[in-house]
């Protein structure tokens, strides 16, 4: 198994939003793979009010080594002042799809 994966999560205002971004993320080798989720409702403070919003999670698979990558992915097309992303580090899991993130994810 070769290089650390990770798993970047954030939420999207809409689905069209949340294909395009995905689209673009694999496009470029920075995400070996997208998931896009169904709408959820968010509930969170914001500027000392509890604000709701329905909002489409997104669960990208890649590199820790690709993380600044995806972060300035999300950054440049999400539309939030302030976007949910999380990258959770993956501890376990089957070697061979492993492997596959790795070779995705590497760079030309």
């Amino acid at each position: 198994m070769t290089g650390a994966a990770i798993m970047v999560v954030t939420q999207m205002p809409d689905r069209a939003s949340a294909l395009v971004l995905a689209r673009s993320l694999v496009e470029s080798r920075v995400a070996a793979c997208v998931s896009i989720g169904a709408a959820v409702e968010s509930l969170y403070h914001w500027r000392g009010q509890i604000e709701t919003a329905q909002e489409i999670p997104v669960a990208v698979k890649t590199r820790a080594e690709r993380y600044a990558d995806v972060e300035a992915a999300i950054r440049a097309q999400h539309p939030y002042e302030l976007p949910e992303i999380l990258a959770v580090r993956v501890v376990h899991g089957l070697a061979p799809y492993l492997d596959w993130i790795a070779g995705e994810t590497a760079e030309v």
